[in-house]
């Protein structure tokens, strides 16, 4: 080892093992150089009286001594060094961290200047190694341990640790704890396979100074966030897309906001922004790669829901490509009395201006938009902006073509100081699906601070307002049409009626043999056609007799699949069904509604004349997801959906208002009567429910049908099966009713002189049924109203067995002539025939009345039948 010594900017290594070996290797080549010189003279001499050969030893001699004193001041090495092995040995010895190198055995290989100073070894015998060094202290012990293990995987790295001495030191002045930066490195042989010739490299540094500096640093930051926190003004960032990186505590103290519960990007700037305060933010768009600096006043919103009025100095940048960037936005309450009024004043002003509902713009005479609002810029967001105003926007802009004249005249009209301006209804510049009112007014008193306005322009979209009304519109128009068709069909219906009965009595005397059975036998068919379209048009005007029963779509839609894949046999059309899970239960006539299902799936097959696809959904729908459909009349309660969708031809939006119309069709003659809409219609508004058509040309149609879900009462505690509830009072029996079945072979339809009072108003009708029960041994009377019935029933002092009557006659309809006889006759047995439901007019009787029911059209067996049957009943 060599002893430490400085010379100029030199340092030599603490230890050296390698210099060491080269020493040694001087002194035996010297060595050897003296022996050959001593064989040389045994050898020669004899030869020594040569003054040549003598000279030459004396030679050998003198370069001897000058080989031997060079080498030992270091002037000639018999091996010199590379020049890059010097070069390596320099930047080791002068390296300003302390560098250790051990080999595999943990010897020290060799430690430069700097690692002696920094760990107090002032002579190579006092070199420490890294174990003993560091194996003092807690923090320095797991740091080595974690390096030396990997090490020994093969891997470098490094640790920071922090001691209360300085290394080397076993006292200390106490002032303040010293940090150190250790790292581990491998110094591998060339052929990489000799572990043992492996060497550890440690490289120590002191990082006192720099840990001071990032602890200052550090402290700073903390003060400016601290300064930033507590401000007498708000502060926010947020990001591209508005997302917030951070608020200060003044403005979240003034938004009530609870910092301690403030996640980045869990609130947005539109969280913050009150009313149409948004429209503004957004206005303010810089050019691709700058920023845009604009004050805004406008309104944030608390967490109670409150507003408070705020200044806003918004700054945000742009991206090169011109995306959004990131923004930053200081926060000014607004001033409040003193010194500030008249600025306060103007600010409360622009406060109402930017929140009221209306989209404003004032105007010049010319038409160039001068000042706007922020609801303008809402409603007419991607025709006008913040910018075209400022650059002179024409009023015409935010009109539809087909408007503009109107608006400009209305224009002129304000610039004339004219009052009473109409307003003008126009189509969305930008969307021809919306809709705008405008409203002008012109600027009577000229303010200072704009004397060239000359209208003040409100704009109100009614989008919604026109979707209603087209609804509306065509509500009314179908009960129209309903109300129409309904009494048609109960017109219809007496001539039906006495169509059949005639036919029956004719064809009761006639023999199949004549020549004229025939001809009777088609009218009877033609007129039983005819009842078929009767009953669709009394479907759609919701007048058509039901027997609702609570039903599960999931089993009404299963039990009709076969019937549907058997429709579209043979086509390239495929049925798909997606069954909601855990349906709620509907009421409604099952029958009724699986024509309802036919006729769309039947209607569905034909638009896809070359194939596709039927799609039958249902699925429950609770309040808060119908409530989403924005459907006006929809109410927002539970629902049962089926959905009947297709991937035909589409609908064309001109006539999707008329397709639930009687007898409008798309389809060619012969091919539809055009009432299977019409009567699905009818059929789900008169279960209670709601359909909704959706269509796109060329990608298909849906249907949606929405029925209330029915709950099942349960019975009450303390009832029993007889009906008798826990007080024991009987409950009311529910009104009879008697279907127009087909009467079995065996029931005897004769009279056996029973008295029937026939009511009706229809003088054909009723004297065909009077004729048809007379043939049956029936004793009748007649009457053609409700008061004439009153009459002969007092006539014959209530001798009467059965009465069958008409439900809609003058001067006392069927329902007010029973509740006069059940005053006097309780127990009179009744029969109703109509042409419309029977829930029409069974919901005005008392919940006690016993009736039966035929509807019209009815032949005479069916008549016999319900006169048969209501005799016998009890």
């Amino acid at each position: 080892m060599t002893k430490l010594q400085q010379g100029g900017n030199y340092e030599t290594p603490l230890v050296d093992r390698g210099t060491r070996g080269r020493t040694a290797l001087r002194i035996v080549l010297l060595a050897l150089v003296l022996i050959g010189v001593a064989a040389a003279f045994v050898v020669f001499q004899n030869a020594l009286d040569n003054q040549v050969v003598l000279g030459l030893l004396g030679i050998l001699a003198m370069v001897g001594i000058f080989f031997l004193v060079s080498s030992l001041i270091g002037l000639v090495e018999v091996m010199p060094q590379s020049r890059s092995d010097g070069l390596a040995r320099d930047f080791l010895a002068n390296h300003p961290d302390g560098i250790l190198i051990t080999d595999a055995k943990g010897r020290i290989v060799y430690a430069n200047a700097a690692y002696g100073r920094m760990t107090g070894a002032n002579r190579p015998n006092n070199v420490q190694s890294v174990e003993t060094l560091l194996s003092r202290t807690r923090e320095s012990t797991e740091a080595l341990y974690r390096l030396t293990t990997a090490l020994r995987e093969g891997r470098e790295g490094h640790e920071e640790f922090r001691l209360l001495q300085p290394l080397g030191r076993a006292t200390g002045n106490g002032a303040g704890a010293h940090w150190y930066r250790l790292k581990a490195g491998l110094l591998a042989p060339a052929d990489g396979k000799n572990r043992s010739r492996q060497l550890d490299i440690w490289q120590i540094t002191e990082i006192t100074s720099e840990r001071d500096d990032q602890e200052r640093f550090f402290r700073e930051l903390q003060n400016a966030i601290d300064y930033l926190d507590h401000a007498p003004v708000g502060f926010f960032s947020a990001g591209k897309k508005g997302e917030l990186f951070y608020i200060n505590a003044t403005l979240a103290e003034w938004l009530g906001l609870d910092l301690t519960k403030f996640v980045p990007r869990s609130l947005s700037i539109a969280d913050l922004v009150a009313g149409e305060g948004m429209a503004l933010i957004q206005s303010v768009q810089p050019a691709p790669g700058l920023k845009r600096t604009e004050t805004l006043d406008l309104d944030l919103r608390r967490a109670n829901g409150q507003s408070l009025p705020v200044r806003l100095v918004h700054s945000v940048s742009s991206m090169r490509d011109g995306a959004p960037g990131e923004s930053r936005s200081v926060v000014l309450t607004r001033p409040r009395g003193g010194e500030g009024d008249q600025s306060a004043s103007a600010m409360r002003f622009t406060r109402f201006f930017n929140n009221t509902p209306m989209a404003i713009a004032s105007v010049d005479g010319n038409g160039k938009i001068l000042r706007i609002n922020a609801p303008f810029l809402k409603l007419f967001a991607g025709v006008v902006s913040r910018d075209d105003v400022e650059a002179g926007a024409e009023l015409e802009k935010i009109a539809n073509e087909a408007t503009r004249p109107q608006l400009m005249q209305a224009l002129a009209a304000a610039k004339d100081r004219q009052g009473d301006i109409p307003p003008i209804d126009s189509r969305h510049p930008g969307d021809e699906n919306r809709y705008v009112r405008f409203y002008v007014n012109a600027v009577i008193d000229e303010s200072d601070e704009a004397p060239e306005e000359a209208a003040i322009i409100y704009a109100v979209e009614t989008t919604e307002q026109k979707a209603l009304e087209t609804q509306m519109a065509q509500t009314q128009k179908l009960n129209a049409v309903g109300t129409l068709a309904g009494g048609i069909a109960h017109d219809f219906n007496n001539v039906l009626t006495a169509i059949l009965l005639s036919s029956d009595h004719l064809l009761l005397q006639a023999r199949p043999s004549d020549a004229s059975f025939a001809d009777l036998m088609e009218i009877k068919r033609n007129a039983n056609r005819a009842a078929v379209l009767v009953r669709q048009l009394l479907a759609f005007s919701r007048k058509q007799t039901m027997r609702p029963a609570v039903l599960n779509l999931t089993d009404v839609v299963g039990d009709l699949r076969m019937l549907v894949e058997r429709l579209i046999s043979g086509t390239n059309v495929k049925l798909e069904v997606d069954y909601g899970r855990d349906l709620w239960a509907v009421r409604t006539d099952l029958s009724q509604f699986e024509q309802v299902l036919i006729n769309l799936c039947v209607n569905a097959r034909d638009a896809m004349p070359q194939g596709g696809t039927i799609l039958i959904k249902t699925r429950n729908v609770t309040a808060e997801e119908a409530a989403g459909f924005h459907q006006a009349d929809l109410p927002a309660e539970e629902l049962v959906m089926v959905e009947v969708a297709d991937s035909g031809t589409g609908i064309a939006p001109d006539i999707m208002d008329k397709i639930f119309e009687p007898f409008f069709t798309t389809k060619e003659v012969g091919k539809g009567t055009g009432l299977g809409l019409s009567m699905v219609y009818g059929i789900v508004k008169q279960s209670g429910g709601y359909i909704y058509p959706e269509s796109e040309v060329g990608r298909g149609t849906s249907f949606r049908i929405f029925l209330p879900r029915h709950i099942v009462e349960q019975p009450a505690a303390g009832s029993d099966a007889a009906g008798q509830t826990g007080s024991g009072v009987a409950q009311q029996p529910a009104p009879a009713r008697i279907v127009s079945a087909p009467p079995s072979d065996d029931l005897d339809l004769t009279g056996n002189s029973a008295v029937v009072l026939l009511v009706e108003d229809e003088e054909a009708v009723r004297r065909g049924g009077k004729r048809m029960l007379e043939t049956r041994g029936y004793t009748v009377h007649e009457a053609g109203s409700g008061t004439e019935a009153l009459e002969i029933m007092e006539e014959l002092d209530g001798a009467v067995d059965i009465v069958v009557s008409d439900v809609v006659m003058p001067e006392m309809d069927g329902p007010t002539l029973l509740t006069e006889l059940r005053k006097t006759y309780p127990d009179l047995k009744f029969i109703f025939v109509s042409g419309y439901a029977e829930d029409a007019f069974a919901r005005n009787l008392p919940a006690d009345a016993k009736f039966g029911f035929l509807p019209k059209p009815f032949s005479l067996k069916q008549l016999a039948v319900a006169v048969r049957e209501m005799l016998d009943s009890e």
